[in-house]
């Protein structure tokens, strides 16, 4: 079973989708263009905050 975490070498800011993307063996571009514009249809602020509390519960890839 695949541990979802953060991406080293497919990340552009701090590899959630990237980390997402290897996980549900789905294109990471694909995730990034889905949460913009989850995003923008929702409001930014609520889209932003979901990106920090990603960032935080997933850990990095190679730490436990």
């Amino acid at each position: 079973m695949k541990r979802l975490q953060r991406s080293h070498h497919e990340n552009k800011v701090s590899g959630i989708f990237g980390g997402l993307g290897e996980w549900a063996e789905v294109s990471p571009n694909l995730l990034r263009v889905g949460y913009v514009v989850i995003a923008i249809l929702t409001g930014i602020i609520p889209g932003i905050a979901l990106y920090f509390i990603l960032h935080f519960l997933i850990p990095k890839q190679g730490s436990r």
